[in-house]
């Protein structure tokens, strides 16, 4: 594998992939926003209609349009959230450094990753949320399933030793690895705290919040040149993640929009096996890491920096004070 190689093959300049990219996440962007703000519509005036005439102590009636208007039905309080989201994220470009002891030792600058949200496996996320006191305090966990997967087109650049011999200094990233992506989960799984601000209107209520915890990828790694590939579930390194959001409060239900920071450090130990599901996957790391056992097939490392916009849907319980 050498740069002539590449020479044969067509160049792909990197702005415009990176302006189609920008493009097709604010197409994408728009369309979620666009949704979740008819839903909200379209779930309010359900709502209202849904609600029943009520008679009080002095035998007076209630509309259902009245009962929807008062404050004291959706205002923050004590409560749990159940919720659920689909979203569109950005990964920015980043370095790959592969490490093999007498084999590899070498990275990749400036590998371009691809969310393809809409595409299965979906970018999809649950949470579960808990308010205190007032409802202005809280803490949420909250699970993210996003992707990260290499352009295989894409041409990059390398610096340091593959298979034990200066690696080429520009290829494309097809011709080096067969699998390079995260695309069966970028997984996040973050505990967070949050923060009520002062609400638009009693049924606009802004928030923040600020949150780690752990990246749980299923890890697609495969060099050419080596004999199998990686696939698998692992514990891959801290993540962190800050949002900004607003929520649509209806009587028992809630529609949000939010923006995500996530930035996760990744370091990938490359068994060269196919796993079987998350719990299974990871447990057997973990006792090869008690028991000192290396990687088959070294390690990848990189940290994955993304912005994420999603927008979901939420069914509220009540909770003590």
């Amino acid at each position: 594998m050498t740069a002539t190689g590449v020479n044969a093959q067509p160049r792909f300049s990197r702005p415009p992939s990176s302006r189609a990219e920008w493009a097709r996440a604010g197409d994408a962007l728009a369309s979620v926003a666009a949704a979740v703000l008819l839903v909200a519509a379209v779930g309010n005036a359900a709502m209202e209609d849904e609600y029943a005439i009520a008679a009080d102590p002095a035998g007076t009636k209630t509309t259902s349009i009245e009962a929807s208007r008062d404050p004291s039905r959706v205002a923050p309080r004590p409560e749990w959230m159940i919720a659920a989201y689909g979203g569109v994220p950005y990964t920015y470009p980043s370095d790959v450094k592969f490490t093999k002891p007498g084999v590899h030792d070498f990275t990749v600058k400036d590998v371009e990753w691809q969310g393809m949200p809409f595409i299965n496996p979906i970018y999809y996320g649950v949470r579960v949320l808990r308010w205190f006191g007032d409802g202005r305090t809280g803490s949420m966990l909250d699970f993210t399933h996003s992707k990260a997967i290499s352009d295989r087109k894409q041409e990059v650049r390398f610096e340091g030793t593959l298979n034990g011999q200066p690696a080429p200094e520009k290829d494309l990233v097809g011709n080096v690895f067969r699998k390079l992506e995260a695309s069966h989960g970028h997984n996040m799984l973050t505990l967070n705290g949050l923060l009520r601000l002062p609400s638009f209107t009693f049924r606009l209520s802004p928030y923040v919040g600020l949150g780690a915890g752990v990246s749980l990828p299923h890890s697609e790694v495969h060099v050419a040149t080596d004999p199998s590939r990686t696939y698998e579930y692992q514990m891959a390194g801290p993540v962190g993640q800050a949002l900004v959001g607003l929520e649509f409060r209806f009587e028992k239900m809630s529609y949000f929009l939010e923006y995500k920071f996530t930035l996760a450090d990744y370091r990938m130990p490359l068994t060269g096996r196919d796993g079987d599901i998350l719990f299974t996957d990871v447990w057997q790391q973990l006792r090869e890491w008690w028991d000192g056992v290396a990687p088959r097939d070294g390690w990848a490392e990189t940290r994955y920096t993304s912005h994420q916009v999603i927008g979901g849907i939420g069914v509220r319980l009540p909770a003590g004070p």
